[in-house]
């Protein structure tokens, strides 16, 4: 699979899961790559592999940061209101609860 760029050995794959912006990366470049329809059947295939497989991944990331930010929400995280700020009220004054 040497005509594809970005993309990592075969032996890093199984053992360490690229970060989320280097995942995206190689996805980009698997797409750009057989967008390019100059693949062989073979890498076309295995291309589509990897990039099924780092789409899941991308998802799976995504899936966890939006439970994260669901649950920051829970814990009383409330819009921020530009002109509380400009007034100098940032909600750090004990006022809010109590």
């Amino acid at each position: 699979m040497a005509t594809l760029p970005n993309t990592a050995p075969d032996t890093d794959s199984a053992s360490a899961s690229p970060s989320f912006e280097s995942a995206l990366s190689e996805l980009e470049g698997i797409v750009a790559a057989m967008e390019a329809g100059q693949m062989p059947l073979q890498d076309a295939l295995d291309a589509y592999k990897r990039g099924a497989a780092l789409l899941r991944q991308c998802q799976a990331t995504l899936a966890a940061a939006e439970q994260q930010i669901r649950i920051l929400d829970a814990d009383g995280l409330r819009d921020f209101d530009a002109a509380q700020l400009a007034a100098g009220d940032a909600g750090t004054d004990g006022k809010q609860e109590g």
